[in-house]
Parts: structure tokens; C-alpha cells; sequence
């Protein structure tokens, strides 16, 4: 009878144990990881876009928002499932090596050059290219992410269109987030570049104003991407193209564009049908 009493529970626990492991299972396959950019986070898209996603699917997303660079490596060793940038050229790379069957176009927005609005290098206008060269001739004041970023490279792509091979003595890169990048430009009445809706969405203006803007060539585009299963096998791939297919569907395209800051749209959808 001892016997089979212990049986009894030794059944009883394995049961548990399975009923356990099945739940846990549940949770993780109701649950993605996101590596995605400062931007989509701190202009405040994803507080009003992933609850929507969350509505429609039951998938709860979790965002590790760092610099398009950082993103990219995280979901390059398998720490993400979804990737959500805006740094084409190295998206390109991230499906031509593998680690995505595609890249997915999303929405857009565009870059501004912001700076105290007295204006002293005189950067002010649309030109891209000239107004950096102006800041460079001035020496004035510019705070560069400096941090491998969708943001950061293309800033530096455009000091090369400028011809610019040095950036002027007031250049420093803090090698930090948009947030951070934009509140020292601020304190120091500084010369930044920033994608307008981080801009937009931010407190600490100061006598910082919007300087350069409508070059086509600050177009700024997002795309979203599901990390292999191929190379990383653990990953939850399912829910993962859940919301790749989400976010470019009518749903989410409608969501993004609903998002505004004192009634202006900080996001342009155009996924591709």
C-alpha cells in the first residue's frame, strides 16, 4: 500500500511538473522579444502601436530599444526574434547574410537639423550637405549620437556628401541614445541632427529649433524584419511574423498613422501591398 501511495504521487508530481512546463511553454509562445531603435520608443509610437497588436493577437511584445546598430548585432546572435530599424543599407546586409528571409518596409518619417535659433553658422534651409559645411566652417557646436545608430550613420553619410573630411573643433559624439544626444545639444546650444518624431515627442527643447529640413535626402525609412530560424532555432518565429504580417497589414498601418503629438503625424505608413 506504501508502495503505491508513493506511486500515486510520484505520478501526481510528474503531472505537475508537465502541467507546468506546458504553461510555460504557453507563456513564451504568447510573448516575442523586439530589438528596435531609440526612436520608435522615445517618440512614443510603440506605447500606442504594440498595445493595438496585443488587442488583436495576445502576444505581448517586449522592446530592447538601443541604437539600429546595437539592434542589428542583438538580433544577429539570436537575442531577438523581430527586428524593427530604420538603417537600410545594414538591413540589407542583415537578409544578404542570412539572418532574415526579408526586409519589410514599414513606415517612414525624416530627419531634421536642429540648433539654437539665433542660428550662428548660419545653417538654416533645406540643404543638407550645405548646412553642415557651414557648421564646420563655424566650428560651431554638433552632437553626434556617435553610436553606430540608424540616426548616427546617416549623419555620416551626409558629412560625406557635404565633402566635409573634418566636422569642425565643437563636433563631439557622446556616443549615446537620441534622448541624451538632444538634451546635450540643449544644455549647450548645440548643433543635432534627430528623426523629426523623437524631436517632436521631446520636453527639453530649450531655444533649440528645427533649422534644416525638406531635403529629400533625409527621407528616413523603417522596416521590419523576423530573425531566422535557420540560424537560430530557438527563437519564437511564430509570433514573430504574426506581427511582421501585423504591422505592414491595413490594422497596423491604420495604427501608425493614428499617432500624433499636439496633432501632428509622426509616421507615414507604406508598406508595400
Amino acid at each position: 500500500m506504501i508502495a503505491s501511495l508513493l506511486l500515486q504521487r510520484a505520478l501526481v508530481a510528474v503531472s505537475l511538473a508537465a502541467s507546468l512546463l506546458a504553461t510555460s511553454a504557453h507563456a513564451a509562445d504568447n510573448t516575442l522579444v523586439m530589438a528596435s531603435t531609440t526612436s520608435t520608443e522615445q517618440s512614443g509610437l510603440f506605447a500606442h502601436l504594440l498595445p493595438a497588436f496585443t488587442t488583436a493577437t495576445g502576444i505581448s511584445v517586449k522592446v530592447v530599444a538601443a541604437g539600429t546598430g546595437q539592434a542589428i548585432d542583438m538580433a544577429r546572435r539570436g537575442d531577438a526574434d523581430v527586428l524593427f530599424v530604420h538603417d537600410p543599407v545594414a538591413e540589407d546586409k542583415f537578409v544578404a547574410q542570412g539572418f532574415s528571409d526579408k526586409r519589410s518596409p514599414v513606415m517612414y518619417n525624416d530627419f531634421v537639423v536642429l540648433g539654437p535659433s539665433a542660428d550662428p553658422a548660419g545653417a538654416g534651409g533645406k540643404d543638407i550637405a550645405l548646412a553642415l559645411q557651414r557648421i564646420a566652417a563655424a566650428n560651431a557646436g554638433f552632437i553626434s549620437r556617435g553610436d553606430n545608430s540608424g540616426t548616427n550613420n546617416a549623419e555620416l553619410r551626409f558629412w560625406v556628401t557635404a565633402g566635409q573630411t573634418t566636422k569642425g573643433a565643437g563636433y563631439k559624439a557622446c556616443g549615446c541614445g537620441m534622448g541624451p544626444a538632444l538634451n546635450m545639444a540643449s544644455a549647450s546650444n548645440a548643433y543635432v541632427m534627430s528623426d523629426r518624431a523623437t524631436w517632436l515627442n521631446f520636453k527639453n527643447k530649450g531655444d533649440l529649433t528645427i533649422l534644416v529640413q525638406g531635403d529629400e535626402r533625409l527621407f528616413n525609412q523603417y522596416g521590419v524584419m523576423v530573425v531566422s530560424p535557420t540560424k537560430h532555432p530557438h527563437l519564437n518565429t511564430q509570433a514573430a511574423q504574426i506581427f511582421a504580417d501585423w504591422v505592414v497589414s491595413a490594422a497596423g498601418q491604420a495604427s501608425i498613422a493614428s499617432y500624433t503629438v499636439a496633432g501632428e503625424q509622426l509616421f507615414f505608413p507604406n508598406a508595400k501591398p
